[in-house]
């Protein structure tokens, strides 16, 4: 079905954007100024003379007298269930960054930090109480790979559970969701395939397709014209210097991108998909269950068929309070994963309390418990999405992405800015994450809100 979308990605003004390139020069000049004249206070490696350097020199200067003014900012240790507050420890630094030490205070936060979309993370009621439950009979880990003797009764269930609530024939859960993608991918495509890649992917898309051997070309950010001219140049000129056809061509993309809280067009990309014979693979790690009337995510949202989408992927790690991730799909490509992933050979199969939490946060979204639950906490979530970007605009921020992602990024620019922002809201007992430079351009320093099901409107209000 035909979705109005209303996405916002206002253009950095001209003096924002002078400001920010001459702040962050400052900032680097300062250091070089700081590298001729101050011994850093790091360990130096010993007996390593004739060694060639182990880290990068720039990686190094710039962890050392850049991100270290800002460090205090990141990386801060918590000591609670990560819910719609948090408990953060208080950590202080008498040697501008070079080093931390814990005050012994600890501080009741309102959590916008964490991906608890649907208020899953709680440590009391039934997902706690059944993960319990398992842990008491079943054990802590496997400690073996799926292949071996690591497969319980459990992680059976899960899969046919999760192929189930996504409407495909099968599915596939792994105990980590970065590997989902970095070990699944080069099985799927290698040398002589094409990848399009959404220029806005996640790191593990591309750790995945790095590995895998295949020509990766990159389309410009859910640009669907972009997208369309290197699908047909690709067909027309087949591979470089020789001109054959590729073995196949991949479409990866996400469903709601965690940095710029957009969502993919997915009917759009399920179109060319179609036209031009090519497979999709669709990352819902951000998606599914934050959006959709029934949250099961961009597919949902839509209304598509997903049967439409070749290769499903999604993550339990945000809105089901766990980790692991899954690939769902065909029965046929299920069963060639199960014989080839990486991930089903070598890692550790999940453990069982890990795959009794999404069961349970699974089984109360889909209402196989009996009650509304899972229905009103998607409801919530939309509610307060909607209203806080709603106040948000109001108030003039800049903000990015979609009206109905829960992902929200706010512009603050420059480097600096960052910094002072995340420390005002923790001092107003807000626990917030900044995110700049390498991890966005240097151009688009932001502050990244992550909202919950289990938000409160008078939390809110206040933040």
């Amino acid at each position: 079905k035909k979705k109005k979308l209303r996405e916002s990605f206002e253009q950095v003004p001209l003096y924002t954007a002078v400001l920010t390139y001459l702040g962050f020069y400052i900032l680097m000049f300062l250091g070089y100024i700081n590298l001729l004249f101050f011994t850093p206070k790091v360990n130096i490696e010993q007996e390593r003379e004739g060694y060639a350097p182990l880290y990068d020199i720039y990686e190094r200067f710039y962890l050392r007298y850049v991100y270290r003014r800002v460090r205090d900012c990141w990386n801060k240790p918590i000591c609670s269930v990560p819910g719609a507050e948090v408990v953060v420890k208080e950590r202080i630094t008498k040697d501008y960054g070079w080093s931390f030490e814990y005050t012994g205070k600890e501080t009741l936060c309102l959590n916008l930090s964490s991906y608890n979309y649907l208020g899953f993370a709680q440590a009391e009621g039934r997902c706690a109480e059944d993960s319990i439950a398992v842990i008491k009979k079943q054990g802590w880990a496997t400690c073996s790979t799926k292949r071996e003797i690591g497969t319980w009764k459990i992680h059976l269930e899960l899969e046919q559970l999760t192929a189930e609530f996504l409407g495909v024939e099968d599915a596939i859960v792994f105990g980590m969701g970065f590997a989902t993608n970095a070990l699944n991918l080069p099985c799927l495509v290698s040398k002589g395939c094409l990848v399009l890649s959404d220029e806005k992917n996640h790191a593990s898309l591309i750790l995945g397709l790095r590995l895998s051997g295949a020509v990766t070309k990159v389309f410009k950010h859910n640009n669907v014209k972009h997208l369309e001219k290197m699908l047909r140049e690709a067909i027309l000129f087949g591979q470089p210097k020789t001109g054959k056809p590729w073995h196949k061509i991949l479409i990866v993309v996400e469903g709601v991108y965690s940095m710029e809280g957009s969502i993919v067009h997915l009917p759009e990309i399920i179109a060319l998909k179609k036209k031009y014979r090519a497979y999709l693979y669709l990352d819902e790690a951000h998606s599914i269950g934050a959006i959709g009337a029934h949250g099961r995510g961009v597919i949902d949202y839509y209304g598509c068929n997903p049967l439409d989408v070749d290769i499903l992927m999604g993550t339990f790690t945000k809105s089901f309070g766990s980790a692991g991730g899954y690939i769902a799909g065909s029965k046929k490509l299920i069963d060639y994963l199960r014989e080839y992933s990486h991930a089903e050979y070598y890692a550790s199969t999940m453990s069982q309390p890990v795959a009794q939490q999404i069961l349970t946060s699974m089984s109360i979204i889909m209402g196989k418990d009996g009650t509304r639950e899972g229905v009103q906490r998607i409801a919530r979530l939309k509610k307060n999405t909607r209203y806080f970007r709603k106040k948000l605009h109001q108030l003039g921020f800049i903000i990015y992405g979609n009206d109905d992602s829960p992902v929200v990024p706010i512009l603050v620019y420059l480097f600096s800015k960052i910094g002072a922002v995340v420390r005002t809201l923790e001092k107003r007992k807000i626990a917030a994450i900044g995110v700049g430079f390498p991890a966005t351009r240097l151009m688009e320093g932001r502050i990244r809100i992550c909202l919950s099901a289990a938000h409160t409107k008078q939390q809110l209000d206040y933040v």
